[in-house]
C-alpha cells in the first residue's frame, strides 16, 4: 500500500497568501495525498464499523475572499456528504496534524448525541491523557484531556448540547516537526489506532442518529 507522509511542503501551504493561490496549492500538494489516505482508510473503517464508508475531501467551495487555514478529508457512512453525521477526519493547520471523531454543529440530533457523550463521559476518561478535545472545528485550540479534567470535560460535553453552534471533537494532534509524519507506516497505524480507540462512541451516536 504506497501510503503518503506529510512534510513541511503541505504545512507551509498556508502561509501561501491569496485564495486563489493557496487552493491552488492545496489542490496540488495535498488533496492527492488526503485522496491516497482517505481511500485505505475508508476501507479499514468500513471493516471496523461495519459499515461502508465514503471518503469526503474538503472543497472550500463556499470561500469567496479569505483563504483556508486548514484543510481535511472525512469518511462517513453517507456518500452524499458527512457535516451532518458523525464522522471521521484528518487534517492539517500550519503547525500540525489532526486525527477527529467529529460531530460537529450540523448534526440535527445534536443534543440527544451530547447527551450520550455526557452519560459516558466516564470512558470519554479512559482514553489517553494526551487525546485531545476541540470545540471548534475552525480553530486550532484544543486542549488534552489530562489538561481539562472531569469537570471541563463535562462542561464541554454540556456546551455541546445547549449551545447552537457547539461542536465536540476528540482525537490526537500531531505537531509539524514529529517523525511519525515522515514515516508513511506509523503514520497511518496512528491514526487507525485513534479511530479504533474513539470508534465504540461513533458506533454508539450513528446508531442513535440513524
Amino acid at each position: 500500500m504506497d501510503l503518503p507522509t506529510f512534510t513541511h511542503d503541505e504545512f507551509n501551504v498556508f502561509h501561501i497568501e491569496g485564495l486563489e493561490p493557496r487552493m491552488e496549492a492545496i489542490r496540488e500538494k495535498i488533496q492527492p495525498k488526503f485522496k491516497a489516505l482517505g481511500e485505505p482508510l475508508a476501507e479499514e473503517l468500513s471493516d471496523l464499523t461495519g459499515n461502508d464508508m465514503f471518503l469526503h475531501i474538503a472543497k472550500h467551495a463556499r470561500r469567496k475572499t479569505n483563504p483556508p487555514t486548514d484543510t481535511w478529508l472525512a469518511v462517513a457512512h453517507d456518500n452524499r456528504g458527512y457535516k451532518k453525521h458523525p464522522h471521521f477526519q484528518v487534517g492539517l493547520f500550519d503547525d500540525h496534524l489532526f486525527i477527529w471523531l467529529a460531530f460537529i454543529y450540523e448534526l440535527p440530533n445534536k443534543k440527544e448525541i451530547a447527551q450520550q457523550l455526557l452519560d459516558r463521559q466516564d470512558e470519554l476518561e479512559k482514553l489517553p491523557g494526551h487525546y485531545a478535545v476541540s470545540l471548534d472545528h475552525t480553530k486550532k485550540n484544543a486542549r488534552t484531556l489530562e489538561a481539562m479534567g472531569s469537570e471541563e470535560l463535562h462542561k464541554s460535553l454540556v456546551r455541546f448540547r445547549d449551545v447552537k453552534k457547539g461542536e465536540f471533537l476528540i482525537g490526537q494532534q500531531i505537531a509539524r516537526d514529529n517523525p511519525v509524519l515522515e514515516n508513511e507506516d506509523k503514520l497511518f497505524s496512528t491514526i487507525m489506532d485513534t479511530f479504533k480507540r474513539v470508534q465504540p462512541f461513533y458506533k454508539q451516536t450513528t446508531q442513535l442518529h440513524t
